[in-house]
């Protein structure tokens, strides 16, 4: 359920980043067609996964400068107007789920990934995971300081 929930946070902040408005209207308007019968995500989402999903929006909001500023100086070659907006999207959750969150790193990566397969463009999945494994190589090398303790 955490990938699905990290799915629905990807929507939320897609339609936040590129739609305007607030957080909280993208909030509702993803979360939406949850309450009806509507199976848009497969399985539903339990309550745990929904908070989780929540958790994510809320901390990317509240950082967003700091995973931006990190994100800026790891990807190489691209600026994020160059980039598609579903690939930004995804690596700012995944970006702030490995530096504030106690989530194993590889894990995460894979599902990033999954998600810029599905959602992305032909090569979303190859970029996401290399921006992802570089990200990973900085924070154990030391270069990067996280708050999360995974």
């Amino acid at each position: 359920m955490r990938r699905k929930a990290r799915e629905l946070a990807f929507k939320v902040l897609f339609e936040y980043t590129n739609g305007g408005g607030d957080l909280e209207a993208a909030w509702k308007h993803a979360t939406q067609d949850l309450e009806g019968d509507d199976e848009t995500y497969g399985d539903r989402l339990d309550q745990e996964s929904l908070d989780f999903a929540r958790k994510l929006i809320e901390g990317y909001g509240r950082e967003a400068a700091a995973v931006d500023a990190v994100l800026k100086a790891t990807i190489e070659g691209w600026s994020f107007g160059q980039m598609a907006k579903t690939d930004l999207a995804i690596l700012r959750l995944a970006a702030y789920e490995m530096l504030y969150e106690q989530t194993p790193h590889p894990p995460l990566i894979e599902v990033a990934v999954k998600i810029a397969k599905r959602y992305g463009g032909e090569d979303s999945g190859r970029f996401v995971n290399g921006v992802l494994a570089r990200l990973l190589k900085r924070i154990e090398a030391g270069e990067i300081q996280t708050s999360s303790r995974s």
